[in-house]
């Protein structure tokens, strides 16, 4: 219980899980210093420009790069190289992420299909499966 205080944003805490919070800030550094990063990566979602967007990525990107967690680095270098790409998003607000699920019951309907003989079957269990068939409306 008391871990899902780190995945929140502070206004979704608790007074049990920020004051359990403050005390593990005090105790690690590092940990507060991540707290904070995520906090204000957040932010970006504030603007609605692409071009307000991108200068306050690229000050994040500063700024968790000089830090000394590790793991915000790396994640600000993959940023860095990404950053015309998280951008887009901005510009258009679409995502891959509908054809990612489809992309994921396909590949889990391979698993469990074991290898289907009738490759139309597969396809009419791939429309099934994505809501692009409802086969009650085929059943006499």
């Amino acid at each position: 219980m008391r871990r899902k205080s780190c995945l929140k944003t502070k206004i979704n805490l608790t007074e049990n899980q920020t004051g359990y919070l403050k005390r593990l800030c005090e105790i690690n550094e590092p940990i507060y210093k991540s707290m904070l990063l995520k906090e204000s990566f957040l932010k970006v979602y504030d603007y609605q420009t692409p071009e307000e967007a991108k200068s306050y990525l690229e000050g994040w990107i500063k700024e968790a790069i000089s830090s000394t967690v590790e793991t915000f680095r790396i994640i600000a270098e993959s940023f860095r190289a990404k950053l015309q790409y998280i951008v887009n998003w901005f510009k258009k607000k679409i995502s891959s992420a509908i054809s990612e699920g489809i992309n994921n019951k396909i590949k889990r309907l391979k698993r469990m299909a074991y290898g289907y003989k009738d490759v139309d079957y597969f396809r009419l269990k791939i429309h099934q499966h994505c809501g692009l068939l409802n086969p009650r409306r085929y059943s006499s």
